[in-house]
């Protein structure tokens, strides 16, 4: 196994391990079996489409957009996740009885797809990790191992995603009450409203000296 592949996925792993609100919600999307699959090939497929661009050598490119952009990012990001986040205490607090996950309401693919491209793609930090490190640190290697990398970090992706998307069936049990399903939303609202604040707080004109 070339040594490309294995650094490749190590390097992937350990930035993708980190909780944050894609994780988050393929967890609960797992958690209500809805579109477990779809979630995660599209968590999956979307770093893929991201490492590839960056190895295929505009991580240069992509920097300096996202330096140029990085405020407008920052903002429609933070203010996402806030809301996402008062959903999820909104759920929180009108929650009163025991819940049946078979029996939960399902949506639809176009609005769970519409909520997991914004979480994904408005997320600065995505590129940050894929475009622009990965794409960086793929640079020496050469020919067929640059290649070889990208697959190893991909493939991070998709045990990652694939592992929490279908591992959350084990906790099912624990979720049938909807005690649990407080605990878990005001816990995802606590994460979305921090995660929002460290965006806001990147904002360069709001924040500068």
């Amino acid at each position: 196994m070339p040594e490309s592949l294995i650094t490749g996925f190590l390097l992937g792993s350990s930035l993708i391990i980190a909780i944050g609100a894609q994780n988050i919600y393929v967890l609960r999307q797992g958690l209500l079996r809805q579109h477990v699959f779809l979630v995660a090939t599209f968590c999956s497929a979307s770093d893929a489409i991201l490492i590839f661009i960056g190895i295929g050598g505009i991580s240069l490119f992509f920097d300096n957009f996202i330096y140029k952009f990085s405020d407008i990012l920052f903002i429609i990001s933070g203010l996402w996740l806030a809301l996402y986040g008062l959903l999820r205490l909104n759920s929180a607090i009108k929650s009163s009885t025991d819940l049946d996950i078979k029996s939960n309401k399902k949506l639809g693919i176009i609005p769970t797809l519409s909520t997991l491209s914004v979480i994904t793609f408005a997320n600065p930090h995505v590129y940050l990790d894929t475009v622009v490190l990965i794409g960086s640190v793929s640079q020496q290697f050469s020919g067929p191992n640059k290649y070889f990398f990208g697959i190893g970090a991909s493939m991070s992706s998709l045990v990652f995603f694939f592992s929490i998307a279908y591992g959350a069936k084990l906790i099912i049990p624990i979720m049938q009450s909807s005690f649990s399903w407080r605990i878990l939303d005001i816990t995802v609202a606590i994460i979305m409203f921090i995660i929002s604040i460290n965006l806001i707080m990147q904002v360069t004109f709001l924040f500068s000296n």
